[in-house]
This record gives C-alpha cells, structure tokens and sequence, in this order.
C-alpha cells in the first residue's frame, strides 16, 4: 500500500507518546490490584494483595473516604494493561516498518533486466506506466478570454494567474504530473474544470486542486462556496479528493503553503 510506511511512523509516534505517560504513571503505584462487586446499585470495592505471587479474591474492604486509592489501582489495571498492548504494537511495528518498502512489488519488476521485463507481465502496472496512462487520456480545457494576461508555467503552458503558476512550477519542480484544467462533471452543477488534476501516488485516485484567489470578492467567493459543496455532494471531499488554497488581495499565496499541501496530499 503507497502511503502505509508514513501511517506506521506516526503511529509508531503516537505509541511512543502513550508509552511514555503509562511508563511514568506505573513507576510509582499502590501495591496489589482493585475487585469491584457490586448488589443492586451498591457497589463495594476491594483491595486485594498479593500472596505467593498470586493476587487474593478476598481482601480489604474499601471505604468511601479512600476513593483516592480506589482510582489508582483502577488506573494501574488499566495502565498495566495500555503498557502491555503497546509494548506489542511497537514491536511489530518496528518489524514491518525495518522490513516494508512502498515500492517492494514495483522494485521487482522493475530491477529486472530489460530484456526479461519485454518477457513478464507485472502483477500491476507500474507507478510510471500508470501515470502515462492516464497522462495519454486527451481532454479539452478551457479558453482563454481575448486579453488575458499570458502567463506560462516552466512546461511552458499557459495559466490564468501568478499563483497557478506558483503551484504548477512547484508541482514540476518536484516531477509530479498534473492536468491543467481538466474537466469534470458534477452532478447538480455541471462542467467544472478544476485548476489542477492530480494522480495520487498514495491512493491511485484522481485529486482535485482549486485554488480561489478572489475571496474578498463577494461575487466570486460565493460561486466558490457554491462549486466547493457541489464537490462535496458528489462525494469529492476537502481533505480527501479535494485540495483548497485561497487568496485575497492583502493574503497571498506562498511557496510554503503549496510545499505543505502537496507534502500532505501528494507525498
């Protein structure tokens, strides 16, 4: 799965963080461990101690005054626990992550000669034979007004503003594909062509770019609001398929904001 070896990381980040506070909250804890009875809707608690290495059913009954200790050795049953189950987790996870490539089924096809690649076929097509599939697929944009400025991107196509232009540059810089003004239909709405069309390599999905660089204008962010939740009605989700930047005329778009974005969504 592309995009798996980032989860296992942050996930392995989170499991530190939570073995660190259960670590500490088990340095320092009350000896033997809590029984809970219970007759009707009184609930009588118990602390129960240890005895050649076994914990006793029965033991000292709790009062209420002593509530405080009530909760600590629930919390150490739990910690205990937590502990035991991420301890587990980590450790298997540091396994799958020193073992796991996101390339690994790609890289044997692609290691092979290319006289022995012409004679196999690969189980799945690879990344870049992917791309240029989908690159190969003609689609007609949308024009450009008589007098509009000319602005062109590094591949030398035209784009409709400096900040498309930022983006697209940015997007080549990094040798990631992309259709310009690709259109789609939605449903409800109609033809729309998204500013950029992008192949992600983490889900093999189709992810949408529009950027809105007008939103101080009344006009224009309301159409924007209204093409956005067209998006999310056909089930083009912000944070999933959807990729949104905006401008204002004192807020402009910068390098680092796009760098985050494509980090997030594309990387």
């Amino acid at each position: 799965m592309i995009g798996l070896k980032k989860y296992l990381i942050a996930e392995e980040k989170r499991l530190k963080t939570i073995k660190q506070g259960v670590d500490k909250r088990l340095v320092e804890v009350p000896e033997g461990n809590l029984r809970i009875t219970s007759s009707g809707k009184h609930i009588q608690y118990m602390h129960c101690k240890e005895k050649d290495g076994k914990y006793q059913k029965q033991g000292e009954y709790l009062k209420k005054e002593d509530m405080p200790l009530v909760r600590r050795l629930a919390q150490k049953s739990y910690d205990q626990k937590m502990k035991k189950l991420v301890d587990r987790r980590l450790k298997q996870i540091q396994i799958i992550s020193k073992e796991y490539s996101e390339d690994e089924l790609e890289l044997i096809y692609t290691n092979m000669n290319v006289n022995r690649q012409a004679l196999v076929t690969p189980v799945e097509k690879t990344w870049v034979q992917k791309v240029a599939d989908w690159k190969a697929i003609p689609y007609t944009g949308k024009e450009f007004e008589e007098g509009a400025p000319e602005i062109y991107t590094k591949k030398g196509e035209r784009v409709r503003s400096k900040s498309e232009k930022l983006i697209a540059d940015t997007l080549f810089d990094l040798g990631i594909e992309y259709k310009y003004e690709c259109p789609i239909v939605l449903k409800g709405y109609g033809v729309v062509y998204p500013d950029f069309t992008i192949l992600s390599r983490k889900t093999g999905k189709e992810v949408y770019w529009e950027h809105d660089g007008k939103m101080d204008d009344p006009k224009y962010s309301e159409k924007a609001v209204r093409k956005i939740n067209s998006y999310i009605y056909n089930g083009i989700i912000p944070g999933d398929r959807l990729m949104l930047t905006f401008e204002t005329s004192n807020i402009v778009l910068n390098d680092r904001t796009i760098k985050k974005m494509i980090d997030n969504f594309l990387l």
